[in-house]
């Protein structure tokens, strides 16, 4: 993808043409070997790194005009820093291996940069001009082939993370093997979300059809062509989600002693299924394979001609089985009216919601200070809390 996003944008392939050493690394644009002068008149070459914008495989005007510094501070020939282009430093990790150690930024006016060709360019020539003077010759000009493509999950290029300077952080979910019990409501909602993160890959399970009632909770709007062709609940969403990742694997089948070896070699599992021997089945396997899994649980009630009722979010880790074994059973039956396939898609996203925030906290994407393994959520005075059962 790198090299067809160079070939693509005029921008881009002028920066190569020209000689320039750059790449794409993750949501930045990169630009290697740039001469500097340091305060002991030394010249050395540090690496200009760019937030890149994109609009899919197309480049867009870049914001901000800024970028980030490896390197020491630059000076000019007689070793006083370039004062005028500072906007911070500070040693920060960009993720992808990157690491920057100041900010500069050089607006050449009210409209900013033009493109990449403009912006990359102008803060090489700022930093070279001066090591020019010590070292004639010194330039940033010195193409070599670049790095291989990285192993990206993705079709086109996640630049939404490194934009926030959150690229090192998200990088915890990067080779997680995530396993969906149950795509019927709440199971679509995770999906949805994990596949925005840079899983390896997301092991979708259900044996079911997407079915009309279905379309009504899911994500997105299926037209009715898509629901005359029945399709499975896994395929229908393996469709989608693989516009976007690579990694979406489905299986259009239910949990049994048969199809139990579907878990082998996943890192976490969120269960969103209803409670019986299948559910019991999974746990039983994740526990004995030392895997920590999410499941979910909605109850509720139609009373007086409103409904009411909790959302439950259960945690099991390795270390800690028994919280999950106190607050969950694999009996099903009782009055839960959302047993009957009620179509309440806001419940749904939200239960999804609290979920994947928990598995985040468990891999220390979010704080998490208390370190709960059991969530939930009441509709009636909205109430929110770390404790309780369905």
């Amino acid at each position: 993808m790198s090299h067809a996003l160079f070939s693509l944008n005029g921008d881009l392939r002028q920066l190569r043409e020209a000689g320039y050493s750059v790449q794409r690394v993750g949501g930045f644009l990169v630009m290697r070997d740039v001469p500097y002068v340091t305060a002991e008149r030394i010249v050395k070459r540090g690496t200009i790194i760019s937030d890149l914008c994109l609009s899919g495989d197309r480049t867009t005007k870049p914001e901000p005009h800024t970028v980030h510094f490896d390197g020491e501070y630059p000076c000019n020939a007689e070793g006083v820093a370039l004062g005028a282009i500072s906007a911070g430093s500070n040693d920060v990790n960009l993720g992808h291996g990157l690491r920057a150690r100041h900010v500069f930024s050089s607006k050449p006016g009210p409209q900013g940069y033009g493109d990449y060709f403009e912006k990359m360019s102008t803060y090489a020539s700022i930093l070279s001009g001066h090591a020019a003077v010590l070292e004639p010759g010194a330039t940033p000009r010195v193409y070599r082939e670049p790095d291989p493509e990285e192993d990206s999950v993705f079709n086109y290029v996640e630049n939404a993370s490194d934009r926030a300077g959150i690229g090192a952080l998200t990088e915890c979910f990067r080779g997680e093997r995530i396993a969906i019990l149950g795509v019927g409501g709440t199971g679509a909602y995770v999906i949805d979300q994990v596949a925005k993160t840079p899983v390896r890959e997301i092991r979708v399970i259900d044996g079911d059809e997407f079915l009309q009632h279905n379309a009504f909770r899911a994500p997105g709007a299926p037209s009715i062509d898509i629901l005359r062709e029945v399709p499975k609940k896994v395929d229908y969403y393996a469709g989608i989600y693989s516009r976007m990742h690579r990694g979406i694997v489905a299986h259009a089948v239910s949990i049994s002693p048969e199809t139990l070896h579907l878990l082998d070699g996943v890192s976490f599992a969120f269960l969103c299924m209803d409670a019986g021997d299948a559910k019991r089945l999974a746990v039983e396997r994740l526990e004995a394979m030392g895997v920590s899994f999410i499941d979910v649980g909605m109850g509720l009630e139609l009373v007086d001609g409103s409904l009411g009722g909790i959302l439950r979010v259960s945690a099991s880790v390795p270390e800690d089985r028994a919280t999950f074994r106190s607050r969950v059973s694999f009996q099903g039956g009782g009055d839960n009216v959302y047993a009957t396939n009620i179509q309440v898609a806001d419940l749904n996203m939200l239960n999804a919601a609290l979920a994947v925030i928990k598995w985040k906290k468990l891999r220390g994407f979010y704080r998490d200070l208390e370190g709960e393994l059991q969530n939930t959520y009441t509709t009636d005075g909205n109430q929110l809390d770390n404790g309780g059962s369905e």
